[in-house]
C-alpha cells in the first residue's frame, strides 16, 4: 500500500523489488474487485497503461479510470504509463485524478528535462520509458530528472506478449551508470518465468498483467516474481 515506502523508495536505495499488476488485464466489468484482490495478495500498487491508437495500435483507458480507482483505493499508489501523442497535454488530468507517479516516452518529448519538472510540480513522480527498439543512449542524458525509467519488455500497445530478453543488457547498462539510485520498471511479458533474469539484471520494478490477473493464485505469483517465494 502506497505511497509512503514507495516514495521513500524513489528517492533511496530501494529495500526490495515492487509488483506492480496492470490493470489492463482486469476484469473491466468488475475493475475494482479485481485490483482489491491482487492487492489483498501483496501487490505493491497498481499500474495503469494508457494508450491513444497513435503512438502504439491499441487504445485504452482515460482519466476517468484513474479517478475511480482513487475512489476507491483512496491510499494505493497509481502509477500511470502514458504511451501517447503529445503527453504534456494530458498529465495535469491524470495527476488531478489521482495519479502518483507519470511516466512518459522519450520517443514523443521533445524536452524530457522540462516534463519531469513539470510532473513534479503538478505533484506526482516522473517516469521516463524507452521502447525496446530504442536504444539506451536515448534516455541516458535524462535519467537524473526522474525517480523511475521503465525499460520495456515487450513492443507496446497489447497485454499477454512475450518477453524481449534482449531488453535486459539496456538494464545493466542504467545499473552500471547509475546504480541504485533509481527504479527501473520492466514492463511487458513478466511473471515467475521470466522475473528471475528481471532482477538480476536490475529491475526493482516489476509490472505484470495477465500472469497476475490470471493466476489462481494471485499471491503465490506475486511473490514468486518479487523473488520471495
Amino acid at each position: 500500500m502506497k505511497t509512503t515506502e514507495w516514495t521513500n523508495l524513489l528517492s533511496a536505495p530501494p529495500s526490495k523489488p515492487l509488483v506492480a499488476p496492470s490493470i489492463l488485464s482486469a476484469d473491466f466489468g468488475s475493475l475494482a474487485d479485481d485490483c482489491r484482490a491482487v492487492l489483498d495478495s501483496g501487490a505493491d500498487l497498481l499500474h495503469i497503461d494508457i494508450m491513444d491508437g497513435h503512438f502504439v495500435p491499441n487504445l485504452s483507458m482515460g482519466p476517468a479510470t484513474c479517478a475511480s480507482l482513487r475512489k476507491h483505493f483512496p491510499d494505493v499508489y497509481l502509477d500511470v504509463h502514458l504511451m501517447i501523442e503529445e503527453p504534456e497535454k494530458f498529465i495535469q488530468s491524470f495527476i488531478d485524478a489521482g495519479a502518483d507517479h507519470v511516466t512518459v516516452h522519450v520517443e514523443v518529448v521533445d524536452d524530457p528535462m522540462a516534463i519531469a519538472a513539470s510532473i513534479r510540480e503538478l505533484g506526482a513522480s516522473p517516469g521516463l520509458a524507452l521502447n525496446p527498439e530504442t536504444p539506451v543512449e536515448a534516455v541516458m542524458p535524462f535519467v537524473e530528472a526522474f525517480d523511475l525509467i521503465l525499460v520495456m519488455s515487450v513492443h507496446p500497445g497489447y497485454s499477454g506478449q512475450a518477453f524481449l530478453p534482449e531488453v535486459l543488457e539496456k538494464v545493466r547498462a542504467l545499473r552500471a551508470k547509475f546504480g541504485d539510485t533509481i527504479r527501473i520498471e520492466a514492463d511487458g511479458g513478466v511473471s515467475p518465468k521470466t522475473a528471475p533474469a528481471c532482477l538480476e539484471a536490475g529491475y526493482d520494478v516489476l509490472v505484470s498483467g495477465s500472469s497476475v490477473f490470471g493466476s489462481n493464485d494471485q499471491a503465490a505469483d506475486i511473490a514468486a516474481i518479487r523473488g520471495t517465494a
